[in-house]
């Protein structure tokens, strides 16, 4: 046979939620287009029953991932940044279709998404101490104040930053170890959903990272709303939708990270990093009160 008469095999595009790659229960899918217009994908549209599955996978998760130690959480995402850079060209292609750039600049979108990966991955072990440290009190006791991790932390990626983007919203959320239910870009989620195929062979396990493509308005506002869900951040948001979702997410009182001019490829600071940490604040009495101790 020629290759002139051989067919494209075309991937198959699934969601990625609780280590697995499941289509959409709802079984729609959706036309992804390049810059252009031109066909690229059918995509999953997630359902509302798919956001709730993610949900309940990522707070299956979070006992293992929240009690890892900080190191062992590091390796892995330096795990990730091998498995992309080995995978650098197909991420290249991909973010050239989603965003209309030149090879040379999405590949340098691609560069900086990897450095993002190692760049938290050194931050794992490190971030308790810059938010935590010993009090100073007043009496027979020594006070010192910890990180820990919020919970289930539901992310709406950048709409234009298909990849580098992604990155930066993902990354700082699992390296402080909370899980993730993620809506991809909802014009460009193909990066993401390769991103699924990269987590699942990288030692990430199955949960901590659940990504869903689809309509992020039809998604984001049953996650805001959702009492499983202990945090959210909006950078995918519309400034109307970012008003709907904080008011879904005060019924129990998520924390809520708002949408903000970014730009992705500067520095990211610390700010995701710590964003979704709680503080637990230990007192303990010294010298002759005994060794028990307390905290809040």
């Amino acid at each position: 046979m020629s290759t002139v008469d051989r067919l494209s095999v075309l991937k198959t595009y699934k969601l990625f939620v609780g280590g697995k790659f499941p289509r959409s229960e709802s079984g729609r899918v959706y036309e992804v287009t390049d810059s252009k217009g031109n066909w690229l994908a059918n995509a999953p549209l997630s359902s509302r029953k798919d956001a709730r599955d993610a949900v309940v996978a990522a707070r299956k998760a979070f006992g293992a991932w929240s009690g890892a130690t900080a190191y062992n959480r590091g390796q892995i995402l330096y795990r990730v940044a091998e498995m992309l850079e080995g995978r650098r060209d197909q991420f290249t292609a991909e973010v050239a279709d989603a965003e209309g750039l030149s090879k040379a600049k999405a590949a340098a979108q691609v560069d900086a998404a990897i450095d993002r990966w190692v760049w938290y991955a050194g931050w794992t072990d490190k971030v308790a101490q810059i938010v935590g440290g010993a009090n100073p009190v007043a009496g027979p006791f020594f006070n010192v104040s910890s990180p820990e991790p919020t919970g289930v932390v539901a992310v709406l990626a950048p709409q234009e930053s298909s990849f580098l983007g992604l990155v930066s919203v993902i990354a700082p959320v699992i390296a402080t170890g909370n899980t993730a239910v993620v809506i991809a870009s909802e014009r460009a989620p193909l990066p993401a959903l390769s991103l699924g195929e990269v987590l699942a062979t990288s030692d990430l396990p199955g949960g901590v990272v659940n990504l869903l493509s689809g309509r992020t308005a039809e998604l984001a506002v049953p996650l805001a709303a959702h009492q499983d869900v202990n945090a959210v951040d909006l950078a995918g948001a519309d400034a109307e939708l970012a008003r709907e979702l904080e008011i879904g997410a005060a019924d129990n009182l998520k924390r809520v990270f708002r949408p903000r001019s970014v730009d992705f490829s500067a520095e990211p600071g610390t700010d995701r990093l710590t964003a979704f940490l709680e503080t637990k604040t230990v007192w303990h009495p010294t010298g002759s009160l005994g060794a028990g101790g307390s905290s809040y």
